[in-house]
């Protein structure tokens, strides 16, 4: 994908606390990348980015526009979510290069949440690389929801230590 495009209007700043609870999902064409261990394992340019109340976004990502030769199913994992169902988890390998339980995905989830079907949310923090539009993602803290925190949010944002009871 060309990443030599002119730049876009600054987004404004949105606070995490005005997001909506239950999730809202809106599509999204920036261009986000995952990398690990060298290799480019997710590229697209029709996310889906997920809003929820205290979280930083996570950007979902279609199957067809991920390597599927570094993506396997975990032997172990599952968990449910209230609002999109029952979360299924992917390691991501790269040669040698194990990342347990490092991407999940909702294979029938809700109702509501239907979109996020053939999708794939990846941990930034488990990846070597996660951009959104150019921009480093800097993972949420703790090891539970896996947002992506750019310059276009605020916090303060759940997951760190301390937060769990918000």
């Amino acid at each position: 994908m060309d990443d030599h495009q002119p730049p876009s209007a600054p987004r404004p700043v949105e606070s995490v606390w005005d997001y909506p609870r239950p999730p809202a999902l809106h599509h999204d064409d920036r261009l986000v990348r995952v990398e690990c261990a060298g290799q480019v394992v997710a590229e697209t340019r029709t996310a889906i980015r997920v809003l929820e109340t205290s979280h930083p976004p996570v950007f979902y990502i279609p199957a067809h526009d991920i390597r599927t030769e570094f993506v396997f199913p975990a032997h172990s994992g599952r968990t449910w979510c209230e609002w999109k169902g029952a979360a299924r988890y992917w390691d991501v390998i790269v040669g040698d290069d194990v990342r347990a339980r490092a991407a999940w995905s909702y294979p029938h989830p809700e109702p509501d949440y239907a979109a996020l079907t053939n999708f794939l949310a990846f941990y930034p923090s488990r990846m070597d690389h996660c951009t959104v539009a150019g921009e480093d993602v800097t993972p949420q803290e703790g090891d539970f929801y896996g947002g992506w925190i750019t310059s276009e949010i605020q916090g303060p944002f759940k997951g760190a230590p301390g937060t769990s009871l918000w």
